[in-house]
Formats: C-alpha cells, structure tokens, sequence
C-alpha cells in the first residue's frame, strides 16, 4: 500500500481564528480535530525530553510554631452565673396623712439618712384637731373626777342606809362611764397627735433617695389610696440573686452543707473582668422552681464606692470546689475533631502528634486538662494551622501565662 503524506495548511476566518487542516492528494481538506492541537504540545514534550527528567522541587522551611509545657498550677473550680443586683432595702415613701404638700426638703438622687425630713404637709389644720381633742380630754377628766366625788358619798350614804343600793349603783355606773369617756378622749388624742407628726414625712431608712414625684402645693392623700412621693434604696450592702441549675446545688450542698450560708462568691458587672467584687452567699430557696429546674441564690456584697447600683445585671461565680493541683494551657492550644477535644504535642524530633485531651473549667485565659498531658508534654500553642501528623516544625520555646 502507498502512503500518501498529507501537507499541514492553515486557513484564516473571520477575525483572527486560523484553523489547521490537511490537504488531501485528491484536494480534499481534513480538519485537524481540537483535541488534538490541545494535546499536541504535550507530545511534543513527551517525545522531546527522552529519559531525562528534571529533580523534584526541594521541599519548604519546617513551619514555625510556638510550644510550651503545661503550667502547672493549684486552682478551684467556679462556677458563673448571671443575676441581677438589688437593694437590701427598699421603700416607697407614701403620705399617711391628707393635705396640700407644703415643701420638700431634699435634691433628687442624694443621700439621705434615717429620720431625716423629707416633705411637709400643711400641719395647721392637724394642729387645730391636736387641740380640740385635748379639750375634750380636759373636759372628761372633770367629768370623771365628779363623778368619782359622787361615788365616795354614796358610799357613806349607803353605810348609813341613807341612799337606796340602786341609787348606789347608778352613781357607781356614771363614774365608770366618765373614766371611759377620759380614755376615749386620751385616744382621739394620740390619734391627732401622730397625725400631726405624719405632716413631717421623714427618711425611713438610709439610702440614696429618688426625684420627687409630685410637686409641692398639690394635695396629697393618705390612708388607702396613699400618694406616692418618692423611694429610697440602701446602697451598701447589695444582694445579687442568680438562678443555679440542680446538679450545682446538690454539689455544693455535699460540699458545704445544706444552707451554703457564708460560701464564697465574687462578683463582676458589664465592663469588669477577674471578678474584683468579694462576697458571700447568705440565702438559698428552700424549694426549686418547678418550671425552670432552678434554684434561686442570694449573694450579699460590700459596696462602700457605690459603683454598683441596684438593678444592674452582673455576673455571680461561686466556688465550685476545694483548690487541687493542675495543669493547664491556654484555651487557643485547644482544638475540636468533632466531638473530641485535642491538641499537637512534638516529640523528641519537632514532629507533631495528634493527642487527645479532657478539659476541664476554665481558671482565668486558661483551661484545666484532666486527662491526656502530663508535665513534660510540648504542647503546641501557636501555629495550629500549619501542621499535619508526622510534619516536623520549627518550635520556639515559650511560657504559658507570659506568652502574650
């Protein structure tokens, strides 16, 4: 068989498209499929390079890290939890009496001290009261004092059989009805007297008052529908009352006994951290809320700078447990495959191993491990990243805690 060779040509489109074909010896043009020109440049330099090959690219640096061995240190345990701070007392201060408001005694927000005045009402017409019931004691008590001077003589008249015993007996009754007028009248008045003190509204308690709430020369009105005029809080002490769930309850029960009266608390509101307040917890519900699972505690701290106020949210922690030796890394060392907690450890030739780890609470930017370390373990903290199992690194040396 003869074998024709067919001559490459190329021909231009439209544009700048060439398109490679091959003249046939009848004239026939054959198109080079596409496949083949994509192709045809790694023939090329299959069939040029013959056996020899080029060296494989030299591997990178070792990645650098940054290790340290596990602080070891004794701890305690706590436990966080959120509540809210309140007052320890707390009063809303209402008229006792009805009246116009005559004047106020005090500037919105200061500090107030137990009997110290606060509002005045009109005392005048109190006053007018005070003294007609004192009248009417005076006028009672001589009533009282005659009919005790008719009550002597009917009784010589009656050893004489000069009165009859009824006659006796109604003098008898009338000086009884005049001591009894002499104590209703002594009543009405007490009455009018408080009454009149009631016109000074005085601080009940010590504390830190409120704006006032009504205006002097309004009327104000006591007994049932009292107005209110203003509240007092104390501000030192504070109580902080959180919720805990029931396994922490019962631990600290086992590890305290059943009221946890004095147990150690610290405390931190919104923009503190390290729990810089020092308290104790003086008060633990006798019963678990039934829809929450939760039982309610009270903390009790100092607040001599009143920087806290009641009604800010804080953050409660309690101790959780007696101080233990431990050892621990930084919470960044920490990595999660799934469910499992983990960190890289490098052996005696700077090459990483996967070891799993059980960590515990959390004591400050550190974390306890339970389970997994030991003393003597490198343990990767920064670099994470960068490694994979059996890759040796380039550690450099730091110290848990003074590493930032």
């Amino acid at each position: 068989m003869k074998q024709h060779i067919y001559p490459l040509r190329t021909k231009k489109l439209k544009g700048s498209i060439i398109l490679p074909y091959f003249q046939g010896i009848n004239g026939d043009r054959m198109v080079v499929p596409f496949i083949f020109w994509a192709l045809f440049p790694l023939v090329l330099l299959t069939g040029c390079g013959g056996n020899d090959q080029k060296p494989e690219a030299q591997q990178g640096p070792p990645p650098k890290v940054k290790v340290a061995y596990p602080l070891r240190r004794e701890v305690s345990e706590w436990d966080e939890f959120t509540g809210r701070i309140e007052a320890v007392d707390s009063v809303e201060v209402r008229a006792r009496v009805s009246g116009y408001l005559e004047k106020i005694n005090f500037v919105a927000g200061q500090k107030v001290k137990k009997g110290d005045l606060l509002f005045l009402i009109d005392p005048k017409p109190f006053q007018a009261q005070l003294n007609l019931t004192q009248a009417e004691l005076e006028r009672t008590q001589t009533k009282r004092e005659l009919a005790k001077n008719d009550l002597a003589r009917a009784e010589g008249l009656l050893k004489a059989k000069a009165i009859s015993g009824e006659e006796y007996d109604s003098r008898n009754k009338g000086y009884r009805e005049a001591v009894a007028a002499v104590r209703a009248a002594e009543a009405s008045v007490y009455a009018a007297r408080l009454n009149l003190q009631y016109c000074e509204i005085l601080a009940p308690i010590d504390g830190r008052v409120g704006r006032e709430l009504i205006t002097q020369g309004n009327l104000v009105n006591g007994g049932g529908e009292a107005t209110l005029l203003t509240t007092i809080v104390s501000t030192d002490p504070l109580y902080v009352y959180v919720d805990a769930d029931e396994r922490s309850i019962l631990r600290y029960k086992r590890q305290h006994g059943p009221s946890l009266e004095g147990v150690e608390a610290q405390l931190e509101v919104a923009d503190e951290e390290g729990f810089p307040h020092h308290g104790r917890i003086d008060y633990i519900a006798p019963s678990a809320d039934p829809e929450t699972g939760t039982v309610k505690l009270r903390g009790v701290f100092a607040n001599a700078d009143e920087l806290l106020s009641p009604g800010f949210f804080a953050r409660m922690r309690i101790r959780a447990s007696e101080p233990y030796n431990a050892l621990l890394l930084p919470d960044r060392a920490l990595a999660t495959d799934q469910a499992q907690r983990f960190v890289w450890v490098l052996n005696q030739e700077d090459k990483a191993e996967y070891r799993r780890i059980t960590p515990g609470a959390h004591v400050g930017n550190l974390r306890v491990i339970k389970e997994g370390l030991t003393g003597q373990d490198r343990v990767v903290i920064e670099g994470l990243q960068k490694i994979r199992p059996g890759v040796k690194v380039s550690p450099e040396q730091i110290t848990v805690g003074g590493e930032q």
